[in-house]
């Protein structure tokens, strides 16, 4: 799968985690173009950067990592929360800056990854590539809220091709030039669930009660359209995502708290030591993307060491 590329959607902070994100690619392998779609400024990291013209996107701004590997920022005008939009960027970029690609790889700022980028290029090959959640990771064709979401299903005109059994996290997925009509019906899943079941995709996490079908916006909308879509795809388990023990492929930092904004000692001595996502997301942080100082480098080094040692006297009840 030559010519795969790949994408994230940021604004505010997470820019520490796009730098991250985008020198564990190269160190392992990643050659070619990285889009970073974006709200805001760009951050001061990146402020050398300069527009190319030939890329097809107004605005952009191209900083060259490597001769083999470039990161490309292009701001985005929607009204759409950044979570919701990725279906709709994905599809955006195939059509003009990435139009040429294979494969095209989506991940959120706050992942960091492990293994090999050929393995992502042989992974959509075979189909989307989507990762299970560790929440209800055992989720039957049977389940109450596949049944709901079978509602939706029909309103949008399809049926369901796939009989999944797992639920899916929505901070991954990776869609081959010939599947990209899993965007398509990622995006028309949205479009049903806004016109007829009360979704709401300028905000985030407005419905918390489990209950409603579209409780966890994009991820719900993505697994309604790994259900329902034309594409075959290609599942791995939450170890994919470090959400378990065993994982080798990315890891990702989910929650509130971002290894770029913990306070390591505080946590350790409240029972919570360095997690393996966020002494990844340092060691990488360290790499050609400059984000932080070689001071600042050296001083979260040293505190995540010395929380690691100390988490072993302090357990969380």
């Amino acid at each position: 799968m030559k010519d795969s590329v790949a994408c994230t959607l940021f604004e505010g902070d997470y820019h520490y985690g796009v730098a991250a994100l985008v020198n564990s690619l190269c160190e392992n392998g990643f050659k070619g173009e990285f889009f970073a779609g974006y709200k805001g400024g760009l951050p001061g990291w990146a402020l050398s950067a300069v527009n190319d013209i030939s890329i097809g996107w107004e605005n952009n701004s191209v900083l060259h990592i490597s001769p083999d590997c470039r990161l490309i920022f292009l701001p985005v005008k929607t009204d759409h929360h950044l979570t919701n939009y990725k279906p709709d960027f994905m599809l955006q970029l195939f059509e003009t800056a990435a139009v040429n690609a294979s494969a095209l790889f989506y991940f959120d700022p706050d992942i960091v990854v492990k293994c090999k980028w050929s393995f992502f290029e042989t992974w959509a090959g075979y189909g989307v590539a989507l990762i299970h959640e560790r929440v209800a990771n055992d989720m039957p064709p049977t389940h109450p809220l596949r049944k709901e979401w079978e509602k939706v299903i029909a309103k949008a005109g399809k049926t369901v091709t796939h009989n999944l059994n797992s639920y899916i996290n929505g901070g991954f997925c990776g869609v081959s030039n010939q599947n990209k009509e899993f965007l398509k019906t990622w995006k028309e899943i949205f479009i049903t669930g806004t016109k007829f079941f009360g979704l709401t995709v300028d905000q985030w996490g407005h419905a918390y009660d489990r209950t409603y079908m579209f409780s966890s916006q994009d991820q719900d909308a993505l697994n309604i359209a790994a259900m329902c879509c034309d594409s075959p795809v290609s599942e791995m388990g939450p170890e994919a995502m470090d959400f378990i023990p065993g994982g080798w492929v990315m890891s990702h930092a989910t929650g509130n708290s971002k290894p770029w904004n913990k306070k390591f000692l505080t946590s350790s001595l409240m029972g919570i030591p360095p997690s393996q996502t966020d002494k990844l997301f340092w060691q990488y942080s360290k790499g050609q993307l400059k984000a932080y100082s070689k001071f600042i480098l050296h001083l979260k080094s040293t505190a995540i060491k010395i929380a690691a040692l100390v988490g072993r006297f302090y357990s969380r009840k």
